[in-house]
């Protein structure tokens, strides 16, 4: 079984204001088939958790460690933890003038597997795939999310997501800005890739609205740099009822 471990890690970032820690000793270990969902207010390092997963270089590692079935991810560079079975699905995608999704998607599957997946199996794939999520069957020949609204580029997101099959998934606030139905349409895609692939969740998200499609089986909150408190799904519902202010008192801020 798979296991994503992340153990005593700190990092911190270079601003106007010189060095700023963010991460202050995070451990967590996700294993094969589990869904963790990381919970906390605006400015507590869940986003910069998700991009030191991936490698963001804004992001420097002071110390700790992340493991990927026993490989150490951080001395990877980023295509090698995405050819190692991670994948990051951003807040805000960016845009890839020139590619189109098609091209971009065969590109990434062939460099993960090691050679080109037969035409005629994978334009079938991409279309049930593209069709599942509801995607009109022209993004196929469009550029990476040059144009799309913010739903279309979280709906490209999972459409990766299914095709890519990942072994862990880190989905940063993947329902910010979608309304009810397009969180409805990605929620199942991201069921979908579970389902099919056994895949690791770590869920960043602010709401319980997510929680309500994607069922987690631990939640953790995350406050100034380190995770506060941990669970069961009990965990955000209380979260929702009561907010984050008994984690805010002068005792708990670094």
């Amino acid at each position: 079984m798979s296991v994503l471990e992340i153990k005593d890690l700190h990092v911190s970032v270079e601003t106007d204001q010189g060095t700023k820690q963010i991460l202050r000793g995070v451990d967590l270990s996700i294993n094969e088939g589990e869904i963790h969902a990381i919970m906390g207010p605006n400015g507590s390092g869940k986003s910069t958790l998700a991009y030191t997963i991936a490698g963001h270089p804004k992001y420097h590692v002071e110390s700790g460690s992340i493991l990927l079935d026993g490989a150490e991810v951080l001395t990877m560079t980023v295509d090698a933890r995405a050819r190692a079975g991670l994948f990051l699905a951003m807040q805000y995608p960016v845009e890839i003038p020139g590619v189109t999704v098609t091209n971009f998607l065969r590109t990434a599957k062939t460099a993960i597997e090691g050679e080109a997946p037969a035409i005629r199996t994978w334009i079938k794939d991409v279309r049930q795939a593209m069709t599942d999520l509801r995607m009109d069957k022209t993004f196929a020949e469009r550029n990476v999310n040059e144009g799309f609204s913010g739903g279309e580029k979280k709906r490209n997101e999972i459409l990766q997501l299914e095709l890519l099959k990942p072994k862990f998934a880190v989905l940063d606030e993947t329902d910010s800005g979608l309304d009810v139905d397009a969180l409805k349409i990605v929620s199942e895609g991201v069921n979908r890739a579970k389902t099919n692939t056994g895949l690791g969740l770590l869920l960043i998200t602010h709401y319980t609205r997510i929680l309500r499609y994607i069922h987690p089986d631990f939640v953790h909150v995350f406050v100034n740099g380190r995770i506060a408190e941990q669970g069961g799904p009990e965990l955000a519902d209380r979260l929702e009822d009561e907010g984050y202010d008994r984690f805010l008192v002068p005792s708990n801020v670094g």
